[in-house]
């Protein structure tokens, strides 16, 4: 398989071209979203919340099939966000807030899909997805609930990143942080959402995080985070689904397509965050040498 076939031929295939658009919508919504995520430091309640979406899933997929799966982990989801909002803002500690939800709704998830005849099969689909088998319907849904997320961050853009760095300026210029809380935190469960049912609960933190991380090593720059971060989750969805799609047909190696994509947004990280090493330790190589030819400039200038 050449590397045109396996960029651009898999996308030829109905299951291949559905998968690549909900997760390049996905991953660019995540991508910013996750910038903000990364400035906050709210990666434990992202996690809180990727956990909270899954007693939603199984409910969802027990009422309604897998039509259930999006109303249902949206309904979870905005809950779970209110709730660690609330918990926060009682003075309740982030993190023993984010471990209450997390287990009660663990809990509850894994007794719903426990009911179920395949148990073991609905389980594994709700933990780790089922990107190549989105049903046509389901597409519209995914990318709709990915773009109110970003829609709603868009909305709140200057404040929130107001608020990210001067909490205390931002409420003395009269913004309201609950409601900005809640907006974040809705967006990011809204990203969780359709990051579950593409990628499952266990492997949607990645899409959030990762790119955002992968930004804030390549640049200084505050708006070109939010750039680069949905570049690099654009690029690590497709170029993942891709390589999944050739190792599978082309090497006959049987992967899951939902672990592939993360594991290359992982190795984007990696060979990122080399890169930042290695330009760090040139960088400081470098500067005594040209300290010396300054000094040396100034000397000779007087």
């Amino acid at each position: 398989m050449s590397p045109g076939d396996l960029l651009f031929g898999a996308f030829a295939l109905p299951f291949m071209a559905r998968a690549l658009l909900v997760l390049v919508v996905l991953s660019v919504v995540a991508g910013i979203v996750g910038v903000l995520v990364n400035l906050r430091g709210l990666e434990f309640i992202s996690d809180g919340l990727t956990h909270a979406v899954f007693p939603g899933l199984a409910i969802g997929l027990a009422v309604g099939g897998t039509a259930g799966l999006v109303p249902g982990a949206a309904i979870a989801a905005l809950l779970g966000a209110v709730l660690l909002t609330l918990f926060v803002r009682a003075g309740v500690t982030s993190d023993a807030a984010v471990a209450v939800v997390l287990v009660a709704t663990f809990s509850v998830g894994v007794i719903v899909v426990s009911k179920s005849d395949d148990y073991a099969g609905e389980l594994e689909a709700l933990l780790f997805g089922r990107v190549l088998t989105i049903a046509p319907d389901d597409v519209v849904p995914l990318v709709l609930v990915s773009l109110l997320a970003a829609v709603a961050v868009g909305a709140t853009l200057k404040q929130q990143l107001f608020r990210a760095f001067d909490p205390q300026g931002s409420r003395a210029a009269g913004e309201n942080g609950l409601v900005l809380d809640l907006v974040l935190n809705a967006s990011i469960a809204l990203v969780v959402v359709a990051g579950a049912s593409t990628v499952g609960t266990l492997l949607v933190l990645a899409l959030l995080i990762v790119p955002g991380a992968s930004a804030r090593l390549a640049t200084e720059r505050l708006w070109l985070l939010f750039p680069i971060a949905a570049a690099v989750g654009a690029a690590s969805a497709w170029f993942g689904l891709a390589l999944g799609f050739g190792v599978s047909v082309g090497a006959g190696i049987d992967v899951p397509a939902g672990s592939t994509v993360v594991a290359v947004f992982v190795a984007v990280y990696a060979v990122m965050l080399g890169a930042r090493l290695v330009r760090g330790r040139m960088v400081r190589r470098a500067t005594p040498t040209d300290a010396r030819h300054g000094i040396a400039r100034a000397v000779g200038e007087r």
